[in-house]
């Protein structure tokens, strides 16, 4: 599996890769919408590190025990609203760790002190109370769902302000080389705009309604693709 620090995902936002999953056919697994950061501005890529919340910080602790550098922890509680299940000790403990980040299906505590921290982590908001539910014994899950999106050790969790996505790690090596060439046409594209070619003018947007008129079948990015412009539009 791919580690952060040799995976190239500096600066490759989510939205690129996801738009990089759809042109190679890669399954495209995005959290749902409802999961967002807390200290806007956060970008993050590494080997996911999934975990179960029962009602007892030991799984986390354990799961922030075997992760490895740069990995994310992927905290699944079942989506729920009447506790929150990772707090400052916890997002400090995977800091120290030198984990990436941090994703909850659920909620947190302790805002203010883990955005002073510069802790990045996406849940589904802030919550003041903690679990009061007694855990059931047995070894811990490695395994976590948001919502209907499974999170396998053998992925890579991606996370802006967009969201959160998921990649498989055999695949990500694929997905990032053509998300950085979707990301520097759009880079080209914007700066062209900002000294006044606008985008209509780069695509040729008069040619396409021109034929469209006689080919009303024909989509913009039947167009762009046989013309090799971006597609991403």
């Amino acid at each position: 599996m791919p580690s952060a620090a040799s995976t190239p995902f500096q600066g490759v936002p989510t939205a690129p890769l996801a738009d990089a999953c759809v042109r190679l056919g890669v399954p495209l697994r995005v959290a749902p919408v409802a999961l967002l950061p807390i200290i806007r501005g956060s970008l993050i890529a590494g080997p996911a590190v999934p975990v179960t919340h029962v009602g007892s910080v030991d799984v986390l602790l354990e799961a922030i025990d075997d992760a490895p550098p740069g990995g994310v922890l992927v905290v699944d509680n079942g989506g729920r609203h009447d506790e929150a299940c990772v707090g400052d000790l916890i997002a400090l403990e995977a800091q120290g760790a030198q984990l990436a980040g941090i994703i909850i299906w659920g909620r947190h505590r302790d805002t203010t002190q883990i955005v002073e921290m510069g802790m990045p982590l996406w849940s589904l908001g802030a919550m003041p109370p903690g679990p009061r539910r007694v855990p059931p014994a047995g070894a811990s899950m490695r395994a976590a769902w948001l919502h209907g999106v499974e999170v396998r050790s053998d992925d890579i969790i991606a996370a802006d302000d967009d969201g959160v996505l998921v990649v498989a790690a055999a695949q990500w090596d694929a997905v990032v080389e053509i998300a950085q060439q979707i990301q520097q046409t759009e880079i080209a594209q914007a700066e062209r705009m900002r000294r006044g070619d606008s985008l209509r003018a780069q695509l040729d947007f008069g040619g396409y309604r021109q034929r469209q008129r006689n080919e009303p079948g024909l989509s913009l990015r039947q167009y762009l693709a046989e013309r090799g412009g971006a597609i991403e539009v």
